[in-house]
């Protein structure tokens, strides 16, 4: 019997041990959400322009559209960037349709005229030139326009933006909708770079691979491609790269996995 209480006693002892200290270590949602090391960025394709990005257990959107159930695996956003108005970057139907209510939204100024009072407090309008830090993230906004006068009408300069992220050492650089222009052949010391290439709505494949040539990102993720037929060769943008400067790795992602944008 004595033996029967002692083990008792040690069960409720051993008990109210672990209930003390799950309160001094309390779980929350970023918590069950953290995959990565600190020295690591997951890099998720969605769809044409849209990705997820995890790093230090934050979760970066880029130009969600397409509907919630695209996201749903990848968690909860924290921080939310959207590089222009056209809806293969900004829809709002997706972002209304998502759990946003903990993210930080980062737009241009053309793209908060068409969003809800409601997002208001999460709105962080950035211009071309600006800067913001959201957690531990230096994100600045770069130009991104047309320079071809007939292509003028599609993405005047100072509409949209393109995005450096400064994230855990490293500088990444989503292109938005653009041609090669000076602002990207300046840029320096880019990580990973996702750059565009269509027609008649952005560059064509010569351009793109001419401007990466320019600032040398040490990786070139090539996204936004899907257009005319004879602008959408990634392959043919790889051997122009890759034979100028075989020290700038090219990665293909699947941007097109159902294969009917």
């Amino acid at each position: 019997m004595e033996i029967m209480k002692i083990k008792f006693y040690f069960f409720i002892v051993t008990t109210l041990c672990c209930l003390g200290i799950a309160k001094i270590h309390p779980q929350n949602n970023r918590d069950t959400r953290q995959n990565n090391s600190t020295d690591s960025i997951q890099i998720f394709p969605i769809e044409h322009a849209s990705a997820v990005l995890k790093w230090n257990g934050v979760t970066i959107y880029v130009d969600p559209v397409g509907g919630k159930d695209r996201y749903i695996a990848h968690g909860l956003p924290d921080l939310i960037l959207i590089t222009d108005i056209h809806g293969d970057h900004f829809s709002l139907e997706t972002l209304q349709a998502l759990d946003t209510h903990n993210a930080k939204i980062v737009v241009p100024q053309a793209v908060a005229d068409k969003m809800p009072d409601a997002f208001t407090p999460q709105i962080d309008v950035l211009n071309n030139g600006d800067s913001k830090e959201r957690y531990s993230i230096n994100i600045e906004a770069v130009p991104m326009y047309n320079l071809r006068k007939e292509a003028l009408k599609f993405h005047p300069k100072g509409r949209g933006n393109g995005y450096v992220l400064n994230m855990g050492g490293k500088r990444l650089y989503f292109s938005g909708d653009t041609e090669d222009i000076p602002e990207m052949r300046a840029l320096r010391d880019i990580d990973k770079a996702f750059i565009c290439m269509n027609l008649p709505y952005t560059m064509t494949v010569e351009s793109a691979a001419d401007a990466v040539l320019e600032f040398q990102p040490k990786e070139v993720y090539p996204y936004h491609y899907r257009g005319k037929p004879d602008v959408g060769d990634v392959s043919k943008f790889e051997s122009i790269v890759s034979s100028q400067n075989p020290n700038i790795t090219i990665i293909r992602l699947d941007w097109y996995p159902d294969d009917d944008f």
